[in-house]
């Protein structure tokens, strides 16, 4: 494999990392704030 090919893979891979973590923290804040709602009612 060329290191071009390599640098390609790498970046590939960080960025869906990346992406994903993203994901993640989004639906981790929605969960805290519906849970604060929830805390609210009772």
């Amino acid at each position: 494999m060329s290191s071009k090919k390599a640098m390609k893979q790498a970046q590939k891979q960080s960025y869906a990392k990346h992406r994903r973590n993203i994901g993640n923290n989004k639906f981790d804040l929605k969960k805290k704030f519906l849970q604060k709602i929830n805390k609210k009612k009772d």
